[in-house]
């Protein structure tokens, strides 16, 4: 038992001197480090913050500007620090004038500055070369607006009756100057609607594309967008054959005296169709000297026509033989 007691006395005068040798060391190293930091023989490299002032009334940066510059500098342990981890640094302002007229600052231009304003470390150098700028003027134009329609706006056999209105039609935009230019002059407003059968009539958001949107600010929220439209109908008719330019021996089968011909009419001329004197012409000139057949044609073709085809499409020629 004593002898537990002796270890166990020893364990906790060995715990106990242990924790003076740490709390030795750590004061030490506290007094080194206090005592180091704050000599004045210290380099390092720092990013320091810098930010532009110019008037953002009539100026916007196009691309994304610096936000810091690269630095070399020496001095106080604890400045050196405390610009490293950017703790209260103040940013270096850069006053432009005429920033549209600038895209390039070299930094040898604001060395004396920016010494200024690393006190009470000093500069040794910038390792950034010049700074990049793309800063444009801001104006305000008139852009004409168009209506962005696709093969699936309309319905199946629907047809623009009219002129796509668009009012206003022309968006008051202002932005930089590089940026309106992206625009090619015009400014597109998406149909929302799908399959259209009926005479359209609908207010529209309008919008700046997005990859532009941070950049532009439009004066109209909407556009009245209006137009008509027109279904074609499907149907057929048989047609006379007539036979142009046929030499005497030249001839197709005597039992086809017709053909079918199926089409898409305007629905507003349904009845124009129905007293229109259309034939079906056979044009030896325009015949395949490669299999000996003539297409059909029209005689004439009126606008209120679409998809016109013929069956059959095409005749065999028949040739007799020389007397």
């Amino acid at each position: 038992m004593d002898f537990k007691k002796y270890f166990k006395k020893l364990k906790e005068q060995k715990t106990s001197n242990l924790k003076v040798v740490a709390l030795c060391v750590l004061t030490a190293t506290t007094f080194w480090v206090l005592n180091a930091m704050n000599k004045d023989s210290y380099y390092t490299i720092v990013d320091y913050p810098i930010e532009f002032f110019y008037d953002r009334q009539e100026y916007m940066a196009v691309d994304e500007l610096p936000s810091n510059v690269r630095v070399e500098i020496h001095g106080n342990g604890w400045d050196l620090l405390r610009k490293y981890f950017r703790v209260n640094v103040p940013p270096f302002i850069i006053e432009l004038k005429d920033p549209s007229r600038q895209d390039v600052i070299l930094t040898r231009n604001i060395q004396r500055e920016l010494s200024d304003k690393l006190l009470p470390s000093q500069l040794t150098s910038i390792l950034t070369d010049s700074l990049k700028l793309n800063i444009d003027n801001l104006v305000t134009r008139k852009i004409k607006v168009q209506v962005d329609t696709t093969p699936s706006t309309l319905g199946k056999n629907i047809r623009l009756a009219s002129s796509i209105k668009v009012d206003p039609e022309y968006v008051t935009v202002k932005g930089p100057t590089s940026v309106l230019q992206r625009l090619g002059g015009s400014f597109s407003v998406r149909l929302e609607d799908e399959k259209i059968n009926k005479n359209y009539s609908k207010l529209l958001p309008i919008k700046a594309p997005k990859e532009l949107s941070d950049f532009l600010t439009l004066q109209e929220d909407n556009v009245l967008v209006e137009f008509e439209v027109v279904e074609f109908l499907e149907g057929n008719k048989r047609l006379r054959l007539k036979k142009v330019n046929f030499p005497d021996r030249v001839d197709i089968d005597p039992d086809i005296s017709s053909v079918i011909m199926t089409y898409l009419v305007d629905e507003r001329h349904v009845n124009d169709l129905k007293e229109a004197e259309l034939e079906g012409i056979l044009n030896y000139v325009n015949r395949n000297r490669q299999d000996s057949t003539v297409n059909v044609q029209l005689n004439r073709r009126p606008p209120y026509l679409e998809n016109i085809t013929f069956e059959p499409n095409s005749l065999q020629l028949k040739y007799s033989e020389r007397e």
